[in-house]
């Protein structure tokens, strides 16, 4: 068997485990790496070890495999599918090979892949796509191969379209703080597989570039909006695109749903029964400070950290912001949207109590090439904003996370 297992290339194939019974012998590293696989693919697990690593026992201890603590015995592979052999006793594992032989039971060795019935290639999943990688006694070759495939589709380099069905629809894509490599694994591969991207200036432009030529491009700042107000006329560009069997991407800045009005247009596809998947970013408001050296917490100096709009000046009646309240808090403040109003934000935090010399920072373009940051206090904020010529896109983060490392200048 073993003599016409090296003459020959395996045969791939992928086995349909689902309420199956599956032996695993052994507990040890190997099969703590392969028991997850057999358990999401929905298999009967029955682990046969008088010991177990501390994360296989874990399993055992949620239900996720049932756990019986000996060594193993002729008649353990009796009613199995599929058996994964690797326990540290040569003699044991030989015994139990010989016994899935005997009962053609497909069975993987950890100590002898010759003498296995089948070999356990290099997998990786993507969006419902299960890659396989076998080559032979190279495993560290098939998890290069592997690895190279996933990426390739899950950042849609390696184009694999959908031919049989394809869901139509929107998806509302958080595409980050700015740097096109902060986009979400799942973000990407939605916009390589969009016919229609909905972009907001905020979002990574360098990622449109990169899309194929058939791709419609629109700036939603630059959809005419007639007798619509800017943001009806976005929603309505989108359902409009869905409706003519378009997959849809918007692609919003940081995450959808912080400040990013990205609930009314789930809301408005909703009504028009467009299906709609919301995709999350990463928040400028901790990733921003974080790409500048500031952390929104940190052990005995912030235990916690409040996020608030600044773009409605602190005494606009429009304003939805407790300042009083926040200006009681002894954590970290980020202000988005609120260059403009800076000063007045600080001089209403001030005069609530939060100390004057307050350290303050505020990023601009954060992560970005063109990122910068620029240091004040609570009492000199504003001065320093317009002083500095601080545009926005800028984060401003009000708190003593601020002085926990030298400032990060870029």
């Amino acid at each position: 068997m073993a003599e016409h297992a090296a003459e020959h290339a395996a045969y791939p194939v992928g086995l349909r485990l689902s309420g199956r019974r599956v032996v695993v012998l052994g507990a040890g590293q190997v099969a703590q790496r392969r028991l997850p696989a057999l358990i999401a693919a929905g298999a009967d697990v029955l682990l046969i070890s008088p010991s177990a690593t501390p994360s296989v026992e874990a399993m055992a201890d949620t239900g996720e495999i049932r756990w019986e603590r000996r060594r193993y015995r002729a008649g353990d592979l009796t009613g199995a599918w599929y058996a994964l052999i690797s326990t540290d006793d040569p003699e044991a594992n030989a015994a139990a090979s010989q016994e899935a032989e005997d009962h053609r039971v497909w069975c993987v060795r950890s100590d002898d892949a010759e003498a296995a019935t089948a070999w356990t290639p290099a997998t990786g999943h993507s969006e419902g796509v299960t890659v396989a990688v076998l080559t032979g006694r190279d495993p560290r070759r098939s998890a290069a191969v592997r690895d190279a495939i996933v990426e390739g589709l899950r950042d849609g380099t390696l184009a694999a379209p959908h031919h049989r069905s394809r869901t139509t629809g929107v998806a509302l894509v958080g595409g980050g703080p700015g740097d096109p490599d902060l986009i979400t694994v799942r973000g990407r591969r939605l916009l390589a597989e969009a016919d229609v991207v909905i972009a907001d200036r905020l979002g990574p432009r360098d990622l449109l570039a990169e899309l194929p030529p058939h791709v419609e491009i629109i700036d939603a700042a630059k959809i005419p909006y007639g007798r619509f107000m800017a943001q009806e006329a976005i929603n309505h560009a989108l359902i409009e695109h869905a409706k003519a069997g378009k997959a849809v991407v918007r692609l919003k800045g940081g995450d959808p749903f912080v400040f990013g009005r990205g609930m009314e247009e789930a809301q408005a596809l909703a009504e028009a029964g467009i299906p709609c998947t919301v995709v999350p970013g990463i928040s400028s408001t901790i990733s921003v400070p974080g790409a500048a050296g500031i952390p929104v917490t940190h052990r005995g100096v912030a235990h916690e950290f409040t996020v608030v709009s600044g773009h409605v000046a602190p005494d606009d009646a429009r304003s939805l912001v407790d300042w009083p309240a926040l200006a009681k808090l002894r954590g970290t403040l980020v202000v988005l949207m609120g260059v403009e109003n800076s000063g007045a934000i600080a001089a209403k935090l001030i005069e609530h109590g939060r100390p004057a010399d307050t350290p303050a920072a505020v990023i601009q373009e954060g992560t970005t090439a063109a990122q910068r940051r620029v240091d004040a206090t609570l009492a000199t904020l504003g001065e320093t904003v317009r002083a500095e010529g601080v545009r926005p896109p800028a984060v401003i983060v009000v708190g003593d996370v601020v002085a926990v490392a030298s400032p990060t200048r870029k």
